[in-house]
């Protein structure tokens, strides 16, 4: 029989009621069980929280039953929760660490379920592999059950994540922000912060709605049309989004632009090491911008580029002395916040660095450009079956010398492939370096195809006629 339950990058994922079930998901929390077991860590207890898909709070009473029947204590949460709140609370209560029932930005009919480390991180591949090895069997006897205890994770997440911010300052500085939880765990978080402490802010979409009606709850394009919208129309200064478990942070400027993640990161970045000083190495991965690349080499700081997904950058933060480590998909992590993506920290980071600067979210867009290139970014998933995605991936390692009409001028395989482009273009010595990368899912029919470049116009084109390249394969 098929093992139906297999973790990925950030814990297993299904479509309820096919895979997803009560049935699958107790195996998935009886590997969990045995796995706490043999690291002899039962007393210290697991962590459970939820988010507001549909069944999400009833998968989770299964996960707590069962670690529960199986002797170890279970801090259950009493109400919607975030990820990083969730995650905090692992690291802060000493737990041995933590499950949540949320498949973040995916479409309303799946739901997943998220393990995450006793440092209160999504679990390190190590881990991965140790609960997997537990999966089908039984659970251990336990001499008497372990207490479930209902628990509001917030307030103590609270505190941790506004002592990172001048809230007094954010409120004289007049500013006022839309916030868009995307019918998610994040609704009324952010807003709550905010309210307390006088700063203006208008929410949308903050309703619990399991369908999540027209979008899926990720913080990019087409999703946030209506966030472009709302800004404009309550006259704020940004809109701050965050995705399905507040895990991961999007952004729309002043006039609805959109301000994608790479931006965001950038921003952090150059704040961070700027004007509060802070030192250490940084992260980011292959598929994202390099303009961090030119605000690490302005200021001393050694850079890691990885592959693709939160584990590897939670990897280098356990490891040694980071500063702050990103992904393309709106995570970004700060390890003396948590060595986790934060997407409620982070929107309240950047509300402060427009404080500070006394800048818009545009205006701040503008700076960094102005001194380190324009550099614009753009995606797109080809839904496409498995013999033309392996199609487009031989041909794209077969030694292209020209995509785009453009020279390639190298090429690199961390994950995925990725052709550096000649841009005619690019005449400034400012100017950003213009890239391909064509990146194959290896779990569903999908192909995504990344590029950035010197101007928007340009990056549409190139991903145009990537797209084209990847399509001849449906003629041979």
């Amino acid at each position: 029989m098929k093992q139906v339950v297999k973790f990925g990058t950030d814990g297993w994922r299904g479509i309820i009621a096919d895979d997803f079930t009560y049935e699958n998901v107790r195996t998935a929390a009886a590997a969990v069980a045995n796995y706490v077991v043999q690291c002899g860590d039962t007393a210290k207890g697991v962590c459970i929280g939820w988010d507001t898909r549909f069944g999400s709070e009833a998968f989770a009473t299964v996960v707590a039953e069962t670690l529960s029947a199986a002797g170890i204590p279970v801090f259950f949460a009493d109400r919607v929760t975030p990820t990083p709140a969730l995650s905090y609370a692992v690291r802060n209560r000493g737990a041995a660490g933590g499950v949540m029932i949320t498949s973040s930005h995916n479409p309303p009919q799946w739901n997943g379920f998220k393990y995450k480390g006793p440092f209160g991180g999504s679990a390190t591949a190590e881990i991965v592999k140790g609960i997997e090895l537990n999966l089908g069997k039984p659970l251990p006897e336990a001499k008497q059950p372990g207490r479930i205890e209902r628990t509001d994770f917030l307030p103590e997440y609270l505190v941790a994540v506004t002592k990172f911010a001048d809230l007094k300052l954010i409120k004289e500085s007049g500013l006022r922000f839309l916030i868009d939880s995307m019918y998610g765990a994040g609704s009324g978080v952010l807003k709550g912060i905010f309210e307390q402490a006088g700063v203006p802010c208008v929410e949308i979409r903050s309703e619990r709605n399991p369908l999540f009606p027209g979008i899926n709850p990720e913080p990019i394009l087409p999703h946030i049309a209506l966030t472009q919208k709302a800004v404009v129309a309550n006259k704020c200064d940004a809109g701050l989004i965050t995705d399905g478990d507040a895990d991961r942070i999007g952004a729309v400027d002043e006039h609805g632009n959109v301000v994608d993640a790479h931006k965001l990161f950038s921003i952090l970045l150059w704040w961070a090491v700027e004007r509060k000083g802070w030192k250490g190495d940084v992260t980011r991965a292959f598929n994202t911008t390099k303009m961090i690349d030119r605000i690490a080499a302005k200021y001393g700081l050694k850079l890691h580029e990885h592959g693709i997904g939160f584990k590897y950058v939670v990897d280098f933060m356990l490891a040694g002395d980071v500063l702050m480590g990103g992904e393309e998909s709106g995570g970004i992590g700060i390890t003396r916040h948590l060595p986790e993506r934060d997407g409620i920290f982070n929107a309240l980071m950047i509300a402060n660095v427009m404080a500070e600067e006394k800048k818009t979210l545009g205006e701040l867009v503008a700076m960094l450009q102005n001194e380190f290139g324009e550099h614009q970014y753009g995606r797109v998933d080809m839904h496409i079956n498995d013999a033309l995605k392996k199609s487009a991936i031989e041909r794209a390692s077969s030694g292209l010398k020209e995509i785009a009409g453009m020279k390639v001028l190298r090429t690199e395989n961390m994950d995925g492939i990725k052709f550096f482009l000649d841009n005619p273009e690019a005449k400034d010595k400012n100017a950003a370096e213009t890239w391909l990368l064509l990146r194959a899912s290896g779990t569903e029919p999908l192909l995504r195809v990344y590029s950035e470049s010197t101007s928007q116009a340009k990056v549409q084109d190139i991903l145009k006629q990537a797209q084209a390249f990847v399509m001849e394969g449906a003629q041979a």
